[in-house]
């Protein structure tokens, strides 16, 4: 018996039950977990030295402790004791080298409930990886050379796999990706300068992220690979995205995208928006990935449904500017995250807020309440100025944008139709409406939003709507948003 089977087995014996990936073995004891590395060569890692295992759990150990340190706890040794048997940490020499972890209940991963991903958590998610990128290490490579790394690596592996994926999908998909990589090069390595390369998780699916007590934890980042890991920000967010788009969550990745932007323009420059251009390309490298990997894993089927994703990934729907105005507790919110999936590229539009863009220009927190007094007038322009600047550099990157604002005076209508004009999108608005009861209830009830409106507000609101023709589509929203919003879609 080798050496490894004996560790595998005497672990085994220790565990109720083994996790079993290609490059690992996790052990499941109680409320612990063993995690060996596998010996293997794979061409993409190399774990066939006691060096090399040793060398990558020690990272695997640093890196995850940024995410997920309460996870994470220790390095531990399997020893050869003087009798011949196998110990944890005994006296003898060092037979394998296992990292001890936390065990986290297997219900907690979001791959096995995707349909957990609701509104609520999405927006943990997008604003936990923005907070996580934005203390991430800051890396002078990882644009165009990673990015041509895994382009040129799913090349080679989907060429290999042409008779189980289809030669002419796996030549028009590698012929595609690596235009597309030319046409984005000089974004990619302007990025890389302006700091959005870092020191990234680099495996951001569904399946390396749990929630507890309400909170995502992102677990399991790669640590083998400098390339697959140091990496543009965005393109590490793009992996979760496709997969939740691909498992039919693509309201949830639109969310998800929404929140992360809104999160990550506090800390990252102004170019941000800009970068979305990109983002077709790094859905449909994440794609490719998953159909070399499902192939490996002798799933035919799921591997030609990432195939032809990555493919779609490739030409994306063309953008277009919705604005949704209303008063207060009009529906504004939810009725633009219900209508953004339908609209551009995937996963959809972005929702820009006033609500959200005043807290980041004030330096506050997503909900945290402004005092009365920044609501001067100057302020007030400000917004609505970034609003136009950030939906209109999106545009110009390919992304769709549906602006959530009330919209009340004349002159921001007209320079939202202005900014679809000069972008050369089409122009989606709606003016939202329901009886002013509806208005009071609804903004008497929230809690935990970005809008500051209370009762004042909104008869404020009214009062200037009660002197003005808004001139904008009107929709009913009085009895139920979600429904009003699928009702404008269909008729669309």
């Amino acid at each position: 018996m080798s050496e490894e089977a004996e560790v595998a087995r005497w672990l085994a014996a220790r565990a109720e039950r083994v996790i079993e990936t290609a490059c690992a073995r996790v052990f499941l004891a109680g409320e612990t977990a063993f995690k060996v590395k596998r010996h293997v060569d794979l061409g993409y890692v190399d774990f066939t030295t006691a060096e090399r295992r040793n060398w990558a759990l020690e990272r695997e150990l640093a890196f995850n402790k940024a995410a997920a340190p309460d996870i994470y706890r220790a390095l531990r040794r399997i020893t050869r004791e003087p009798d011949g048997s196998l110990a944890l940490d005994g006296v003898g020499e060092t037979v394998e080298t296992v990292l001890e972890m936390r065990r986290f209940a297997d219900d907690a991963l979001l791959a096995a409930h995707p349909e957990r991903v609701d509104g609520e958590t999405a927006e943990a998610l997008g604003r936990a990886i923005a907070g996580f990128h934005a203390a991430a290490p800051v890396r002078l490579t990882g644009g165009v050379s990673s990015m041509a790394f895994t382009v040129g690596s799913n090349a080679q592996l989907l060429t290999e796999l042409a008779p189980v994926l289809g030669a002419e999908p796996v030549r028009r998909l590698v012929a595609l990706t690596a235009a597309e990589l030319d046409r984005q090069a000089s974004l990619l390595a302007a990025r890389t300068r302006e700091g959005f390369a870092r020191r990234c998780h680099g495996d951001l699916h569904l399946g390396n992220i749990i929630v507890e007590h309400g909170r995502p934890i992102l677990f399991d980042c790669i640590e083998f690979n400098d390339l697959l890991s140091d990496i543009d920000v965005l393109y590490d967010l793009a992996f979760l995205l496709m997969d939740l788009d691909f498992r039919g969550r693509r309201e949830a990745a639109a969310r998800v995208l929404a929140a992360w932007l809104d999160q990550a323009a506090r800390s990252f420059p102004e170019t941000i928006w800009e970068g979305l251009a990109a983002l077709p390309l790094m859905l449909s490298v994440r794609a490719a990935v998953r159909a070399h990997v499902q192939a490996h894993a002798d799933d035919a089927e799921g591997a030609r449904a990432y195939l032809a994703t990555a493919i779609a990934h490739l030409s994306p729907a063309p953008p277009l500017l919705a604005a949704v105005g209303g008063a207060s507790g009009a529906g504004k919110t939810t009725f633009a995250r219900a209508i953004a999936p339908a609209f551009g590229a995937s996963p959809g539009a972005v929702v820009l807020r006033t609500d959200e863009i005043r807290k980041r220009l004030a330096g506050a927190g997503p909900t945290d309440r402004l005092p009365r007094d920044t609501y001067t007038p100057a302020f007030y322009a400000r917004v609505y100025d970034t609003l136009f600047a950030e939906a209109g550099a999106m545009l110009r990157a390919g992304r769709a944008v549906v602006l959530d604002a009330t919209f009340i005076e004349p002159d921001l209508r007209r320079r939202a139709e202005d900014l679809a004009r000069a972008a050369a999108v089409p122009f989606r608005p709606m003016f939202l409406h329901a009886a002013e009861a509806v208005l009071e209830s609804r903004v008497a009830a929230r809690v935990g939003d970005a809008s500051d409106a209370d009762l004042q507000v909104l008869r404020d609101q009214l009062e200037r709507l009660a002197e003005t023709s808004v001139g904008w589509p009107r929709v009913e929203t009085g009895e139920d948003v979600a429904q009003a919003a699928a009702a404008w879609l269909a008729r669309t």
